[in-house]
């Protein structure tokens, strides 16, 4: 019995091992022709430099072993743009004393701007809590008081907040709340937890450069 308890379980995981590795095959595939058709350049292979480029992005800065992959990147709609699939690592000691290993995976949608701005990070209250007290980060209020129900905001540059969060934007979000926002230095990021379906990626370039479109121009005018 044990002996066929034991062979069910290696056939069960040989047969997730296979299935897995078919699935990230027609990823890869699908998202070369995505590339091609937006434009764009494709490398599927890792990438453990753009983590450390983008590293002053919270998402980006967690955990060990950081690396991207399946990174389109190039011009789409006049703005440079980088989308790629991330993963992290981290660990954890369970009841007998054994190191286990967790595998983190994202989808990061990355827009190239001018300028240098300060952080703020936009997100459903309670996601970046954790993280955003830890740096000292206050939760920003706004007149809307659905905006600020609905999302946290944090920043240290309380003035380049509101500049940012204005009415057209909290108009925008509130009809966008899936979204979790993050802007520093030349980089404004949208982090979805695990791998965004091919299909959806071209729509949140989209919803990317729409926020870009809603930043007030005079934050650029030294640019």
């Amino acid at each position: 019995m044990e002996i066929l308890i034991f062979l069910v379980f290696a056939g069960l995981v040989v047969a997730g091992i296979i299935y897995g590795s078919i699935a990230a095959r027609k990823r890869r595939e699908a998202l070369m022709q995505l590339a091609a058709r937006l434009g764009l350049r494709f490398s599927p292979a890792r990438d453990y430099d753009l983590p450390r480029r983008f590293g002053f992005l919270n998402k980006l800065s967690q955990g060990s072993n950081r690396y991207a992959f399946n990174v389109l990147s190039g011009r789409w709609r006049d703005h440079d743009v980088l989308v790629f699939d991330y993963h992290y690592e981290t660990h954890s000691t369970d009841s007998k004393g054994r190191r286990q290993t967790h595998h983190h995976y994202l989808s990061l949608f990355v827009l190239l701007l001018p300028l240098s701005f300060p952080e703020v990070t936009i997100a459903r209250e309670g996601i970046f809590s954790k993280i955003a007290q830890a740096l000292g980060y206050d939760d920003i209020d706004f007149e809307s008081a659905e905006f600020s129900r609905t999302f946290c905001v944090r920043a240290k540059n309380r003035r380049f907040a509101y500049d940012f969060c204005n009415p057209q934007m909290m108009e925008y979000l509130l009809e966008n709340r899936d979204l979790n926002i993050e802007i520093e230095n030349r980089a404004l990021a949208l982090a979805f937890h695990g791998h965004v379906d091919v299909a959806q990626i071209e729509s949140n370039l989209a919803r990317l450069v729409e926020i870009r479109r809603h930043m007030p121009e005079y934050l650029f005018a030294n640019t």
